[in-house]
């Protein structure tokens, strides 16, 4: 194969753009409907069944639990069925397991809702989108992803409210169908017209760049609409689960997905009391507003060259302020709950966006390829448990002492000396050292 590069004569030609933009709204219903949804759920069901918290907590486990082995498993996914008939299958995936969230009549069906919901929801979420965005970009990586990962923000501000309103006006189930059958229709239209295209077939390189003369795989190939080689990793995967870099990313991920989903998981309904339902709901998406402007200076402020495992810590250490002023706040502290939730907001998106950035940066191409699956499949998996830990927290807090507050900033603080423990172990990635975060 030949193959000679050129710029394109217009940024705004570039289709990666587009695709970006196609992840964008992807990553809206997958947030707003399988990260944000939840505990929005948890409050419906147990008020439409009167079942214990425990219960439907372990509920909302056993939807995140279910994700991590569609994860480890989405790059063999990709090169057999194609991007596009993956994230299709999920959406589908994801609509029924929330109309099942609904119609559960019995504890049994509303933990065979949450496998449907659980396996669906990850094919739109953090891996899913850095897939989808990174055969497209090298340079402008960490920006696009930004852009990107914003509107799992971006669902939570539309999804957290609306959510409150159409369950409060037309019950839960009907609010079901109308989101599933909407979400359904716009995932299978951006599958087909974006995530089916791969740069080959549109005469384009990473970047923006013009491929001219290529010869090579035709519009069947590609990751985007069926199979595609796998690359040769750098390092033997024995060896790459006992490298410094990879576990410490792994378990600083793991850690801080833990306190955030944990606490997200019961702050719907442990604002409710103080300032109502549709109250609450509002407060849920300022917290993801906040998550755009946290997420967006973490992609485009630091300079050339910056430790992103040092932007991780300090976005957690802004979060872990955020759990100390809730705490404080007593629940009760109208005001003081809402400065409590938009600081622990503006660290909600780099949790999950930034550590696919650190495994770019640490690791060579091929490795980060394994790297990322990897370190989200463990973050969920470890994560998935948080929702029922701090149900038992919340439980035992008049005899404990313990809140949940105080829980989210300890797990976090944990967190950053973890990050902290991975400095300085190597530095090889192929963004390391090149323009751009």
């Amino acid at each position: 194969m030949t193959l000679s590069l050129k710029p394109t004569p217009a940024a705004a030609r570039f289709f990666g753009w587009h695709v970006v933009a196609a992840a964008f709204v992807l990553a809206v219903f997958g947030w707003g409907v399988g990260f944000y949804g939840p505990p929005i759920y948890l409050q419906a069901v147990r008020a439409a069944r009167g079942w214990s918290l425990p219960l439907v907590s372990a509920a909302v486990t056993v939807h995140f639990l279910c994700g991590p082995l569609v994860i480890a498993n989405l790059p063999g996914l990709y090169r057999r069925f194609g991007i596009a008939a993956v994230t299709r299958a999920g959406s589908i995936c994801l609509a029924l397991g929330v109309l099942g969230w609904a119609e559960a009549t019995a504890p049994g069906q509303l933990f065979a809702a949450t496998v449907f919901s659980g396996c669906g929801w990850v094919t739109m979420a953090a891996a899913a989108i850095n897939a989808i965005v990174s055969r497209w970009f090298s340079r402008r990586r960490a920006a696009a992803l930004a852009m990107a990962y914003n509107g799992a923000s971006i669902g939570g501000v539309v999804f957290s409210p609306l959510w409150s309103l159409l369950i409060g006006g037309v019950g839960f189930p009907a609010a079901a169908i109308w989101v599933g059958v909407a979400m359904v229709l716009v995932v299978w239209l951006l599958a087909g017209r974006y995530f089916a295209v791969t740069p080959e077939q549109v005469g384009q390189g990473v970047d923006g760049v013009a491929a001219v003369g290529v010869s090579g795989p035709g519009p069947g190939s590609g990751s985007g609409s069926g199979p595609e080689p796998e690359p040769e990793p750098a390092l033997p995967r024995t060896v790459l689960r006992r490298d410094r870099r990879f576990l410490t990313l792994a378990a600083g991920m793991a850690l801080a997905l833990f306190a955030q989903i944990g606490l997200l998981a019961h702050l719907y309904s442990l604002l409710v009391p103080v300032i109502g339902a549709k109250g609450a709901g509002f407060a849920m998406a300022g917290a993801t507003a906040m998550a755009i402007a946290g997420r967006t200076t973490v992609g485009w402020l630091p300079p050339v060259g910056a430790d992103r495992r040092l932007a991780a810590c300090a976005s957690l250490l802004v979060q872990i302020g955020g759990s100390l002023v809730l705490m404080l706040a007593g629940g009760s502290a109208a005001g003081w709950l809402l400065a409590g939730v938009a600081l622990f907001g503006l660290g909600i998106g780099n949790a999950t966006s930034l550590p696919p950035l650190i495994a770019q940066a640490e690791f060579a191409k091929a490795d980060a390829a394994r790297v990322v699956p990897f370190i989200v499949a463990i973050g969920l998996g470890f994560y998935a448990f948080a929702p029922a830990a701090f149900g038992l927290v919340l439980a035992m807090g008049p005899a404990t002492g313990v809140t949940p507050f105080a829980a989210a900033a300890a797990v976090q603080a944990v967190s950053v000396a973890v990050y902290l423990a991975g400095r300085g172990s190597g530095w090889r990635g192929e963004s390391a050292g090149k323009a751009g975060f």
